[in-house]
C-alpha cells in the first residue's frame, strides 16, 4: 500500500493516533513510547498532527531537531548529512499506524508538531540499491 491511499483521499486518517516508538529498548517488541501523533490533516501523500512526547523522546529530540535544520538548508551540501540523520532515525525508531508498524517513513517533529509520509513497502532509492 503506497503512503496515503488507505481510507482514500486521506479524509479517513483524520482523528488516527499514530504512534512513534523506539527500536532500541527494553519494553518489548513495540518499543518505548517516543510520541504520539494525532492526525489533524491529509494532504496526501502526506499526514500532520499534533504530536504529544512519550517518555522515550528527551533522548531523540536533539537527532529530529537536526533532521529538521538539515532538510530546511535544502542544498547538495547538506543533502548527504540529511540522508544520515534519517538513516539514523530509521535505526533507533519505527512509526507505527493504528494498524502495526509501517515499513518505511519521512517523520519531521517540530514543537508540537509532526508531519510524515509512509508506505507499507520500502521506498525506492536512488541508484536502484534498495
Amino acid at each position: 500500500m503506497i503512503a496515503g491511499v488507505r481510507g482514500g483521499g486521506g479524509a479517513g486518517f483524520e482523528g488516527e493516533i499514530w504512534q512513534v516508538r523506539s527500536r532500541d529498548s527494553g519494553e518489548g517488541a513495540a518499543g518505548a513510547l517516543v510520541g504520539e501523533i494525532l492526525i489533524d490533516d491529509a494532504d496526501f501523500p502526506w499526514l500532520s498532527g499534533r504530536f504529544r512526547p512519550g517518555p522515550a523522546h528527551a533522548v531523540l529530540q536533539d537527532l529530529f531537531a537536526r533532521e529538521l535544520a538539515l532538510v530546511e538548508r535544502d542544498d547538495a551540501g547538506h543533502r548527504a548529512q540529511w540522508e544520515e540523520v534519517c538513516a539514523e532515525i530509521e535505526r533507533r525508531v519505527r512509526l507505527h499506524s493504528p494498524d502495526g508498524p509501517v515499513a518505511e517513513f519521512l517523520l519531521h517533529i517540530e514543537g508540537d508538531r509532526a508531519w510524515f509520509r509512509w508506505s507499507d513497502e520500502p521506498f525506492e532509492r536512488a541508484g536502484g540499491d534498495g
